[in-house]
């Protein structure tokens, strides 16, 4: 027997026994990776003291979870979600040098090869909803415009669901669209305004928050993918600061830099200005975008 498969398990021994036995992995990251899982699960189980029906009822609501996912939804996504997981590996692989916007989670409803559109283009197919007036620059750290940057743009519509969610109801690609920032790194578009929505909350991890005492839902944003050759791709959010909601993200994807005031204009001259016939909602907020590189 070679000396890392010896020792017994016992409630003192179990974390070196068990990590003992890893010793020859054939993959030094994964033998690693198990090495902490396994110390930090049995200290939990060691803390936590659970009955044998309470490890019973996880292993079953990690199974129900499982039985849950499939390729249109994917429930322990969900759960890294509302653990706050998803958000600490995001914050993890896209550290920012100070002045950058910063990053968030990407959300289940990004949908690939969105239309390109030109600058001023209502993203709105369908016309409903409050009109907005979303506009901004795509700049350098030092200020300076970048040039035919693209902006990937989506959004939930006034009643808190994105087109995927209602197919035949909402048409294809509404509230999607891809623009390129112009030579002074300007953008527009028309939108309207969101709304906070719940995250799909009839499955264990709903059942999970309603145990916490905890609501499903998240506030209302934008979201946007910037892209430009020489920087670092940004996927990010815009939050309406005034959302019920915005203290307490079912995702905790909010951070206070994406928080930008959401105006409704009724001036008969910026209805004009703006070409809208009614009183519009309007945001700005400047991308800043940080080199491509090591930078930490």
């Amino acid at each position: 027997m070679d000396s890392h498969e010896s020792g017994y398990f016992t409630e003192t021994t179990s974390i070196e026994v068990v990590t003992r036995r890893n010793k020859k992995a054939t993959n030094e990251r994964i033998r690693f990776a198990m090495e902490v899982i396994t110390r930090k699960l049995h200290e939990a189980v060691k803390e936590i003291e659970p009955t044998q029906q309470e490890w019973l009822q996880a292993i079953l609501f990690l199974t129900k979870t499982g039985h849950l996912s499939n390729e249109w939804r994917q429930e322990f996504i969900l759960l890294s979600d509302v653990l706050g997981v998803s958000m600490l590996v995001d914050a993890i692989n896209h550290r920012k040098p100070s002045g950058a916007t910063e990053n968030t989670v990407l959300g289940p409803f990004h949908v690939e090869r969105a239309p390109e559109m030109e600058m001023g283009d209502n993203i709105c197919l369908d016309q409903k909803g409050e009109p907005m007036l979303v506009r901004g620059r795509v700049i350098d750290l030092a200020g300076n415009p970048i040039g035919n940057a693209t902006l990937d743009v989506w959004q939930a519509n006034d009643e808190g669901f994105y087109d995927v969610q209602q197919r035949g109801i909402q048409p294809d690609f509404n509230l999607r669209g891809v623009f390129r920032t112009e030579s002074d790194g300007r953008y527009w578009f028309k939108a309207v305004k969101p709304k906070f929505y719940p995250i799909p909350d009839d499955g264990t991890v709903g059942r999970l928050l309603a145990l916490l005492g905890r609501h499903p839902y998240r506030p209302a944003h934008l979201h946007f993918i910037v892209k430009a050759d020489g920087f670092e791709t940004l996927t990010t959010h815009v939050f309406d600061p005034d959302d019920p909601y915005i203290d307490s993200d079912a995702v905790f994807g909010v951070k206070r830099s994406l928080m930008v005031r959401f105006e409704h204009v009724t001036e008969d001259a910026r209805l004009a200005a703006f070409g809208f016939s009614e009183p519009f909602w309007e945001v700005e907020y400047d991308f800043v975008m940080a080199q491509a590189g090591p930078h930490n």
